[in-house]
């Protein structure tokens, strides 16, 4: 079993509770970046720095994450890449992204987009709080009990 973490967007709070679980249940995480960041000290977690460039991380982790294995990311286009794939995703915020839902969650990144763009909406997320993580907790156990099977 292997966890994948898009971990340029990552919130470190998720990152932290990925590395928890992984230690508890045995399976590896991959984060990977565009840029150096700092990482956990376990021997279950790898860094993967990739060149920089647009969509350069996206690329490496659809590109190696099997079906099966986990991607945790908020990007809903890399989601929908992964999903097509079959690879399990879900994002830092207890969201699981998966073919039912795939494409309503597209129009509304793509409306939510254009809206910002015409300057008729402000950008951002709300700060990650407990309800957040503890929302992100619940999806990760769920998600990995399923995998597991």
């Amino acid at each position: 079993m292997r966890v994948w973490i898009d971990a340029d967007a990552c919130p470190r709070a998720a990152k932290d509770q990925v590395v928890k679980f992984a230690l508890k249940r045995r399976f590896e995480v991959v984060m990977v970046a565009g840029q150096a960041l700092a990482k956990p000290a376990f021997s279950c977690v790898r860094l993967i720095v990739v060149p920089s460039g647009p969509d350069a991380a996206d690329d490496y982790l659809v590109e190696h994450a099997q079906p099966g294995e986990l991607v945790i990311c908020s990007d809903v286009p890399l989601a929908d890449r992964l999903v097509k794939k079959g690879v399990a995703a879900l994002d830092p915020r207890g969201r699981e992204f998966d073919e039912r839902n795939m494409a309503d969650k597209l129009a509304v990144r793509n409306l939510f987009t254009e809206l910002r763009e015409q300057g008729q909406m402000g950008g951002g997320q709300a700060a990650y709080g407990e309800r957040d993580k503890q929302a992100f907790a619940n999806a990760l156990d769920r998600i990995l009990t399923r995998l597991s099977r």
